[in-house]
């Protein structure tokens, strides 16, 4: 799923933390990165989000549940 204009980095992690599965981010290479892990979470925040927001990129979550958690944070914040 591609996820746009996010300005609330700490509450989107915080969405990303509550996944019960694997949600990782896709680079522009094809590399996924682990959202899960606290280490790929400072990588992307210093590589990524350095300016505060981030424009747009592309997640993929492995659980249900967590592709309708992650919609339902884009949506409501």
């Amino acid at each position: 799923m591609k996820v746009q204009n996010i300005t609330d980095i700490e509450g989107f992690f915080k969405a990303i933390d509550s996944c019960k599965g694997k949600v990782e981010l896709v680079t522009g290479e094809g590399d996924r990165l682990n959202l899960k892990s606290k280490l790929s979470q400072y990588v992307s925040l210093a590589t990524i989000f350095s300016n505060g927001e981030i424009p747009e990129l592309e997640i993929v979550a492995h659980e249900k549940e967590d592709i309708d958690r992650l919609i339902s944070y884009m949506i409501n914040g």
